[in-house]
């Protein structure tokens, strides 16, 4: 088949494979959001709905943001969890809200605003839920009539030429001014690619150039992008990948393209009988993790290795070497045994509840495309949301910034940490037991140490909490700390754009 072929279809079946014509039936009150309402639990507040957009906000600041600082942070997350008496079943299906804060020595600004995407205006019209989500069949849900009818933009964000694009991973970006984050529409690459699968995890290579994928679970297909540092496409492509999984981020190094592809698998007789899209997933450990090595100058030169079955949202760098042996490809994840949490626990803190699975571990592993083994090591480190310094992408990195120490009693983690991925040392700033920390990234700064800039949401207060701390002194704790006068929704990435 020809690659326009290709994207064509991609484009018009989208990420998410259209629903079932027979919709479900009405039900009556919702007990996912009564149990909600009803919980005691005081970290609820992060899984919250905000009545509305959330004005720009001073915040009360102890301490200076050092002058690398100065600039804008902007944050993406699932915040619209309930509507007309109806709650989602999962954390991932709420509607976007970005957020920006703006940052100058001693003031910092917030503002949230949400993603005004066809799918949130008509569902706010109709007063309820229309279309089915990552995870829940809400009642009465209809069929979509484009991949961009059900995106709900709610991932991450991509600052681009004067712009922010929300990203999601079923459709488009959508594009939104940066000053006033006003939703200005989806961004359409090019006429044939209107609607395909853009994933919300690109890869910035030092020079600007953009990298990032798509996935079709429907039809089994893999999209590609590159995107030059002035925003204009420069190739996009389409190929059948046989078992395609769910893939929720990816590496980039010099040469490279690199894949890991857990065996969560999409089975699409689960989705005929009904299933959300999580649900017509099916775990077979037997595929083991797949890596699937695309030569970045040539899609079509393509090599498949393996490791142990394991799960992974995240993966935080991939660097390569040339040695005797062969081109070595060492990529840094955060590996979990399987994928209990993205079933269970990420479902129920929708009601207020807390079930405890295992947290995933920094795990380091090395690839050598000369011999197509591969190997691992899992760090004796609980580790999400990885981010390193934004110079060293693709390049050799030791360094990655990462949440860490999980809690039993509630959802998240306790503390921040940098640690060293080729020794294992590693030191961290723990909040402590009344805070869940965000992801927090690193904002360089010339040739010194650098900074450590992330967000927190602190139950205790009830108030939300931007830190900056010295990379080289992540344990000392901030130099510099925002406190909000509100609570804002427990969101997942972001990006700085420096003033």
């Amino acid at each position: 088949m020809e690659r326009r072929e290709l994207l064509r279809l991609l484009a018009t079946a989208g990420a998410l494979p259209l629903l079932p014509t027979l919709a479900r039936a009405a039900s009556g009150p919702d007990a996912w959001q009564a149990e909600f309402e009803a919980a005691g639990t005081p970290w609820k507040s992060g899984f919250a709905t905000p009545a509305g957009d959330l004005p720009l906000t001073r915040a009360k600041v102890r301490g200076r943001f050092p002058d690398a600082v100065t600039g804008t942070l902007f944050r993406n997350g699932p915040a619209g969890h309930d509507l007309g008496g109806q709650r989602y079943r999962h954390w991932f299906d709420g509607d976007g809200m970005v957020h920006r804060f703006v940052i100058d020595g001693a003031d910092v600004r917030h503002q949230g605003r949400y993603v005004a995407t066809p799918k949130r205006a008509a569902e706010l019209r109709a007063g309820r839920r229309l279309a089915e989500g990552f995870g829940t069949m809400p009642p009465g849900a209809e069929p979509p009539s484009s991949p961009d009818s059900i995106n709900v933009a709610n991932i991450n964000v991509l600052p681009m030429q004067g712009e922010v694009l929300a990203l999601w991973e079923g459709g488009s970006a959508t594009r939104l001014d940066a000053r006033t984050l006003e939703t200005l529409g989806v961004k359409t690459w090019r006429p044939d690619l209107a609607g395909m699968p853009f994933s919300a995890h690109p890869r910035v290579d030092p020079d600007g150039t953009v990298w990032n994928f798509g996935v079709s679970a429907g039809q089994s297909m893999l999209a590609l992008y590159e995107i030059a540092p002035d925003g204009v496409l420069r190739r996009a492509s389409a190929t059948p990948v046989g078992d395609l999984p769910m893939i929720h981020d990816f590496a980039v190094t010099e040469r490279h393209l690199v894949f890991l592809m857990p065996p969560l698998v999409y089975d699409g007789k689960r989705k005929e009988a009904g299933a959300s899209f999580l649900d017509a997933h099916v775990w077979r450990p037997e595929l083991e993790m797949r890596v699937l090595v695309v030569d970045k100058k040539d899609w079509d030169r393509r090599q498949l290795l393996t490791l142990p079955a394991g799960f992974l949202f995240h993966v935080g760098n991939a660097w390569e070497e040339d040695t005797p042996g062969g081109t070595l490809i060492h990529i840094d994840y955060m590996r979990s045994d399987n994928p209990d949490p993205v079933f269970t626990t990420n479902r129920e803190v929708m009601r207020g509840r807390w079930v405890k699975r295992a947290d995933p571990h920094l795990t380091v592993a090395t690839l050598n495309l000369r011999t197509g083994r591969a190997s691992q090591n899992a760090l004796s480190l609980d580790a999400e949301f990885p981010r390193i310094d934004p110079r060293r992408v693709g390049l050799r990195h030791r360094h990655l910034i990462h949440a860490t120490q999980g809690m039993p009693d509630r959802p998240g983690f306790a503390a921040v940490a940098r640690t060293n991925v080729e020794t294992g040392r590693s030191q961290r700033y723990t909040y402590g037991k009344q805070a869940i920390v965000e992801e927090h990234i690193f904002i360089p700064d010339g040739t010194k140490p650098g900074w450590v800039l992330g967000t927190v949401l602190d139950f205790e207060q009830q108030k939300t909490l931007l830190s900056c701390f010295a990379a080289d002194r992540l344990s000392a704790g901030p130099v510099a700390q925002a406190t909000l006068p509100y609570t804002l929704p427990l969101g997942l990435h972001g990006a700085f754009v420096p003033a």
